[in-house]
């Protein structure tokens, strides 16, 4: 489900990255209303604390994290930032087993670099640009904001998991709908934003926002306002809201150092869409990346297993 995330921006090549992340976010806000009414009594359950980590979970693991990529991208081009935010599976887990130790690091090492090989061959052809130096300006500074996003990205599932470790009683569901509840007014906010950027909002002058409008974009549905509401009412409810839930459920039930390197089955989900798309098949360089990556996930499930444990 997360892979919808990437292969949208592919569908609507023509709408603003910014409009795109800002609409994801204000659909999960949206489809959380609804759902937190039909389960009034488990939301008002819910603790001062537990609202206050649930906003701060939405801000840094939804908005900042896309807010830094989507920046990255803008100041260094795709192939650096895809990179860098592409290691996220293996510094989750190296981070995640830094504090817990749920496993000796003689026993992590070899999944993970089977993994890092993986990714490092799905991204070959962004390698393949950086060494022939196709970036664009601005590489300091896309390394850096790539860097804040998967350090984003890195703190959301450590605290995410060990909030709910600490509340066995908070359902999956209930704390996916508390997120994007939370989430809910930090969207509206960027939408108001975007309005004021596009000049399209209560009539007023155009503020300056990079990156916020595209020549000729009509604001707020743009050129294809039905293909582009179903999509965002779709990975709103199905990237965001239930991927949110999923993810919730599997932090409670794994370590999260395991937890972090299934997050490549986003990665082989996207490409698998990607390609899709596009009518074409992998390169035969993808399907060894693809390979490795299926199994350095199948190599750290048997070491976290206990009968991996006894080998």
């Amino acid at each position: 489900m997360w892979g919808l995330v990437f292969v949208a921006p592919a569908i609507l090549h023509d709408y603003p990255p910014a409009v795109l992340s800002v609409s994801r976010y204000l659909a999960f806000g949206l489809i959380a209303v609804p759902i937190a009414l039909a389960s009034r009594r488990a939301i008002a359950a819910l603790t001062r604390a537990d609202w206050i980590e649930a906003a701060k979970l939405s801000l840094v693991g939804n908005l900042l994290y896309y807010g830094f990529l989507a920046a990255a991208v803008q100041a260094a081009g795709p192939p650096l930032p895809t990179m860098i935010v592409g290691s996220l599976p293996v510094v989750i887990a190296i981070a995640s087993n830094l504090g817990a130790r749920a496993l000796p690091w003689r026993r992590l090492a070899v999944p993970l670099a089977v993994i890092a090989a993986g990714i490092l061959l799905v991204n070959r052809d962004e390698l393949a640009k950086l060494g022939a130096g196709a970036i664009e300006g601005g590489l300091l500074e896309g390394v850096l904001l790539a860097a804040a996003a998967v350090a984003c990205w890195t703190w959301y599932p450590i605290r995410n998991a060990a909030w709910m470790r600490a509340r066995p009683g908070l359902r999956s569901d209930t704390w996916a709908t508390a997120q994007g509840l939370t989430t809910l007014p930090l969207a509206l906010a960027g939408w108001l934003a975007l309005g004021l950027a596009s000049g399209g909002l209560f009539g007023l002058p155009a503020l300056a926002l990079p990156g916020s409008t595209a020549p000729g974009f009509d604001w707020p549905l743009g050129s294809r306002p039905t293909l582009f509401l179903g999509l965002m009412l779709a990975i709103g409810l199905l990237a965001s809201w239930l991927g949110t839930l999923c993810w919730n459920r599997a932090s409670q039930l794994l370590p999260t150092s395991l937890a972090g390197q299934l997050i490549v089955f986003e990665t082989l989900s996207a490409l698998a869409m990607g390609f899709a798309w596009r009518g074409e098949w992998p390169p035969a360089g993808s399907w060894l990346g693809i390979a490795l990556l299926v199994a350095g996930v199948v190599l750290g499930v048997r070491a976290f297993s206990p009968r991996g444990a006894a080998a």
